[in-house]
């Protein structure tokens, strides 16, 4: 037996300009449907707003943040950059001020060289600069850039600040060296401007630890010398010109024996920080021993002669 065979259908088929002219309908429709009524809006605008918006805040969320942090890695780049740059401004002005301060410096110790040089005016000097000194806290010896090439001499005098500092000790061609009156070996026959008393200034640098040096052999038997008498080089003295000050008594006390006093002296001169000098060129005219004694013979012949005129002149009277 054949089996039976359903005959088939035709498929039902609209034609294409047909179905056109349909969705043309439709779509007319609802666009007259959209603009004249609201009917689709709503339900539409719940749909935007429940799926799209939280979509859009997020994406908007993120945007912002990137955002932020494109900013702040800008501002970051910013900053750095400033900040190198303040800091080499920093490192520039803090270079042009340590200049200033040593110029000023430099200025302040020139103009006490100055007002110094002005004190002794009646003195030919010359500068010098200090380029070492031995060790310690204290000035007792220093070398200064200054020889005999520039008509430096031994036992010529030195100043600084405001008063007097010491001594050439050793010239050589282009330097010299300084022997300050605090040294240990350094003796300065000084005068008290007061009372015109003379004093021995010597040298020590365990007193210097309390910046005074001492004196002794002051005769005052009517104790006028004073704490703050000022002190002086004096014209006996053989290596130190006359009127130079030294600095000013700060102690005194009666010696031992009851004849004489003794004590510290504040010196003028600051022996911790001294950098720039003058070095008098007029040196202490002192007479030799040989000088001394031709000198004695000079005036013993004199009174000969003398002697020799007058017993002449007795003759001539006699015989008269």
């Amino acid at each position: 037996m054949s089996p039976v065979v359903k005959p088939k259908r035709e498929k039902f088929t609209l034609p294409s300009k047909y179905l056109l002219f349909i969705l043309t309908i439709i779509c007319c429709l609802m666009m007259v449907i959209t603009f004249t009524t609201d009917v689709f809006n709503k339900p539409l605008n719940y749909v935007v707003g429940y799926i799209i918006v939280p979509y859009q805040k997020g994406i908007s969320s993120i945007g912002s943040y990137f955002s932020e942090k494109k900013d702040a890695l800008v501002n970051v780049y910013d900053l750095l950059n400033e900040n190198a740059n303040l800091r080499n401004r920093i490192a520039e002005l803090e270079e042009e001020n340590t200049r200033l301060l040593q110029d000023k410096y430099e200025l302040n110790t020139l103009r006490e060289l100055y007002e110094l040089d002005q004190t002794y005016d009646s003195y030919t000097k010359v500068g010098a600069r200090v380029i070492f000194r031995d060790s310690g806290n204290w000035f007792s010896t220093f070398i200064v850039d200054k020889g005999y090439k520039d008509g430096i001499t031994p036992n010529m005098n030195v100043l600084c600040g405001n008063g007097l500092v010491g001594r050439v000790s050793v010239v050589g061609p282009n330097w010299a060296q300084i022997t300050s009156i605090i040294s240990d070996n350094s003796n300065v026959s000084a005068t008290v401007i007061n009372t015109q008393d003379n004093i021995i200034v010597s040298g020590d640098l365990a007193s210097m630890d309390n910046n005074v040096i001492l004196f002794s052999q002051l005769i005052d038997e009517e104790q006028k010398v004073t704490k703050g008498d000022k002190i002086v080089t004096s014209d006996i003295s053989d290596k130190y010109l006359p009127g130079i000050l030294i600095g000013y008594i700060s102690d005194i006390a009666d010696d031992p024996n009851n004849l004489t006093r003794s004590g510290t002296i504040l010196p003028a001169v600051d022996f911790e920080h001294i950098e720039e000098v003058l070095i008098i060129l007029d040196m202490k005219q002192s007479v030799s021993d040989e000088e001394l004694k031709n000198g004695y013979n000079s005036l013993n012949f004199s009174d000969e002669i003398l002697n020799e005129e007058e017993g002449e002149e007795e003759n001539t009277e006699d015989g008269e």
